[in-house]
């Protein structure tokens, strides 16, 4: 059942920091995990949970993040920035500073959560109060916020790893960064936080002991620890990972998708009830893999749309293309962008396609290059062909009608265009079009000397022989 729809609340996500344990120039939250930067993930169960908007407080590396949430979520998505790390409390008073007007309820979380979920965020939403906060309990608390609890269990605190006594350390319950507020409470409790603490800075969870101070305790919601930790280095990013494409495949085998073991599917990967996925392929990008088709052991595909009934032999890769209705590709084949092929067209080993139309039944089996090329129905192209398309400046289109035959070992040096039914014998250079049913060939002439072969065997030996004598 899908998450209600909550148009008065808007998200808050926190994603400013700089991430130092990641060691990497770009921010930390556009490390991809699964294909997509971690803090895509978080956005999406936004949405996905209801909420009308997402803000998103940016502050390092603030342009790049800015871009890529905008290319993926459009208007959807505002900002706020945050110009000095000041804490998670000025984090979300900048944030606010965004709120549109009217908003009754703001949800908060990390942007570094990637494997949270709509269902997470939506069960916190469901919950009412001026304060809600998700808690869970970890066997090691290390680097979280404790949950205090008075005697009748009511929340009085959250205290910070840093800040913990020695007795406040053993508690197992923590805080993994999830609140919902009532946007008037939460106006009027950032202005009480001070930064008093070993930080220096405002923190957000002080707003627990605010709300318990003024007799309206945070209301707590039981969240799955395993989806709500962060990534705050490149192990804890591998960690979530494999347990984020490990829900993925499960997804998929759910679905009526056979996923062999080692088969890497992308977030943003679509695989259709009964298509197959082998060993060791990898589903990048806007795959979409229709039902029926067949990706065999090792293939790479990235932002591909396979038709239904198509076969990728192993170790076929392809980018930005499209493989037909019962299309056959490779083994070994390469499809450059903008590759498109159509119904039944068979590209086989060790052949090379880019920016090149294939139509039904056109077939390229063996070691070809094919680059910038419009190919009609039915049209067989032989072994070693070669689209000349660039000549050092411009690329050039090569055209080649309904049931043409390409012989073996063809050089096409575009722009021409080979007439429908048309045949060019193997090993000819085409350089001018060829009419319609016409036979084209260029080549030398083939001249026989009886009795040769014995002779020039013998002058090459004594050759050789020279060769030894002169080294000694």
């Amino acid at each position: 059942m899908a998450p209600a729809s909550h148009p008065n609340t808007v998200a808050i996500v926190l994603a400013a920091g700089q991430g130092t344990r990641m060691k990497s120039s770009l921010p930390k939250v556009l490390h991809p995990v699964a294909g997509l930067p971690m803090v895509h993930h978080g956005v999406a169960a936004a949405l996905g949970a209801g909420c009308a908007q997402v803000i998103v407080v940016v502050g390092h590396g603030r342009e790049l993040v800015e871009a890529s949430l905008k290319a993926a979520f459009g208007e959807r998505v505002a900002f706020a920035i945050q110009l000095e790390q000041l804490g998670t409390g000025d984090a979300v008073r900048c944030g606010l500073a965004a709120l549109p007007s009217g908003v009754e309820r703001v949800l908060v979380f990390y942007g570094d959560a990637p494997l949270i979920e709509a269902m997470d965020l939506a069960a916190a939403l469901a919950v009412p109060g001026a304060l809600v906060v998700a808690t869970c309990s970890l066997a090691n608390p290390f680097g979280y916020g404790r949950i205090l609890r008075a005697a009748n269990g009511e929340l009085v605190a959250i205290r910070e790893e840093k800040d913990c006594s020695i007795e406040e350390r053993s508690i197992t319950e923590i805080n993994p960064g999830v609140y919902v507020f009532a946007a008037q409470f939460l106006r009027a409790a950032l202005t009480k936080l001070e930064p008093k603490n070993a930080q220096g800075e405002l923190y957000l969870t002080d707003v627990v002991a605010i709300a318990a101070t003024a007799m309206t305790p945070a209301v707590p919601v039981a969240a799955r620890a395993e989806v709500l930790v962060g990534c705050n280095d490149r192990a804890q990013l591998f960690d979530a990972e494999v347990a984020l494409r490990e829900r993925i495949h499960t997804r998929l085998r759910k679905s009526g998708v056979t996923v062999a073991a080692g088969a890497l599917v992308d977030a943003g990967v679509v695989v259709e009830p009964d298509a197959s996925i082998g060993p060791n392929v990898v589903l990048r990008g806007k795959t979409l893999v229709k039902s029926g088709a067949r990706i065999d052991v090792g293939c790479v595909l990235d932002n591909v749309i396979v038709e239904a009934g198509a076969y990728l032999k192993p170790y076929s890769v392809a980018q930005d293309s499209v493989i037909g209705a019962r299309a056959q590709v490779g083994p070994f084949a390469h499809l450059r962008p903008e590759s498109h092929l159509g119904e039944d067209v068979h590209i086989g080993n060790f052949v090379e396609t880019k920016k090149t139309t294939l139509a039904k039944g056109a077939k390229a089996n063996h070691l070809a290059y094919l680059g910038d090329g419009v190919i009609g129905e039915r049209v067989n192209i032989g072994a070693g062909t070669i689209f000349c398309n660039y000549d050092g400046f411009q690329k050039h289109t090569t055209t080649i009608e309904d049931d043409a035959f390409i012989g073996s070992d063809s050089q096409i040096v575009a722009p021409v265009t080979i007439g429908r039914g048309a045949y060019v014998g193997t090993g000819t250079t085409v350089t001018k079009s060829v009419p319609a049913d016409a036979l084209a060939l260029s080549r030398t002439k083939q001249e026989n000397k009886e009795g040769y072969a014995a002779r020039l065997k013998a002058r090459f030996k004594a050759a050789k022989e020279a060769t030894k004598e002169t080294k000694k």
